[in-house]
């Protein structure tokens, strides 16, 4: 099994595991990624922000990307991302796995399915996270002793600049208890291509205004702990085969081939 860890904010390299670069041509652009050695010659890293961290969150390639990890025979991704809390009972420091989100970008390259060539497809997302991928996640993060918050909304808004307080009031109200700027539409993308994607987002900020009057601040104090351990359990989970023969939707996509490919 091949597998895949991509490394939003705080996340530019994997500790402990021997990697060399390499470039992938695909159809959106060149991709610039990484692969383990030895006896992690079938994980792959991939830097969301690139190898310098100088791509803003509405510039980022996600197609490219995705294509990238598809066309190297990845089939399970793990993904971080770096959030902020806007539900009470997930502060600054929280892990979240999260298994649903809201939409809120725009402009992105959201699909691989354009019609023509490219053919067409209406893809399953009633549930955008691999459920065995996700509990593997919390499983071991638990024996590890992390608490994971087992469920979670993601919003994800396009950056590059924060919200605004009346912003994360609506959030709230809709039923988002975590925002960041990166999680879509990596995930449908990678459902597109059949991936099993999980990811864990980690709080670093109350959102705009959940403090009111307070000015935003970041954490610093126990972060670097908090991303080594993120970054041990995501390799236990991809070393562990629990999940393998998962049979959730990323595995029955709804494919409507090109018109000349019909007769």
């Amino acid at each position: 099994m091949r597998a895949a860890i991509i490394g939003g904010t705080g996340f530019d390299t994997l500790e402990g595991v021997h990697l060399r670069s390499e470039l992938v041509q695909t159809p959106y652009g060149e991709v610039s990624l990484f692969r383990g050695e030895k006896e992690w010659e079938d994980i792959f890293f991939l830097p969301r922000h690139g190898t310098t961290h100088s791509i803003p969150p509405h510039r980022i390639n996600y197609r490219a990307n995705i294509k990238a990890l598809h066309q190297l025979g990845v089939t399970h991704v793990l993904a971080t991302l770096a959030v902020g809390s806007i539900s009470a009972h997930l502060p600054p420091g929280s892990l979240v796995a999260v298994d649903q989100f809201l939409d809120f970008t725009q402009n992105r390259e959201n699909t691989f399915f354009n019609g023509g060539k490219e053919g067409f497809a209406h893809t399953l997302m009633s549930y955008p996270y691999c459920p065995a991928l996700r509990q593997r996640l919390i499983d071991l993060g638990t024996a590890m002793g992390l608490k994971i918050s087992p469920k979670g909304t993601y919003v994800c808004t396009n950056g590059p600049r924060l919200e605004t307080a009346a912003e994360i009031r609506m959030f709230s109200i809709l039923g988002g208890d975590v925002v960041g700027m990166t999680g879509v539409p990596e995930a449908p993308l990678a459902r597109e291509l059949g991936l099993h994607y999980a990811a864990l987002a980690y709080s670093i900020n109350w959102a705009a205004g959940v403090e009111s009057g307070k000015e935003i601040t970041f954490i610093e104090e126990g972060l670097g702990a908090l991303k080594k351990n993120i970054l041990k359990l995501f390799l236990q989970t991809l070393q562990s085969s629990e999940f393998a023969t998962c049979d959730c939707e990323s595995a029955r996509l709804t494919f409507h081939p090109p018109e000349e490919e019909r007769a």
